[in-house]
């Protein structure tokens, strides 16, 4: 499973100190990269997970292979206020 090697959301839950601590997050709706695990919340998640990408709904990247991520790490930035996979890479 790929692993979130940096997030920049900060206002993210599962966000602390640049990294993802869910233990899986989702990308995409079938079109766009973005991080689907990403809310908004002032209480972070605990901090002994390393993300990895559990799935990825982006048909169009070039990355994707049978709905899942084929790299080995991937980050996380912000685009209009929700995260968005900066590894995507349209096929």
């Amino acid at each position: 499973m790929p692993v979130v090697s940096e997030c920049a959301i900060a206002e993210c839950a599962y966000n602390s100190n640049k990294s993802c601590h869910a233990i899986a997050i989702t990308i995409g709706d079938g079109n766009r990269p973005m991080c689907d695990t990403f809310f908004k919340s002032s209480r972070h998640g605990e901090l002994n997970s390393i993300a990895g990408v559990g799935a990825c709904k982006v048909f169009i990247c070039r990355h994707n292979n049978n709905l899942e991520c084929s790299m080995e790490s991937i980050r996380v930035g912000s685009e209009q206020d929700h995260g968005k996979c900066m590894t995507f890479v349209a096929a």
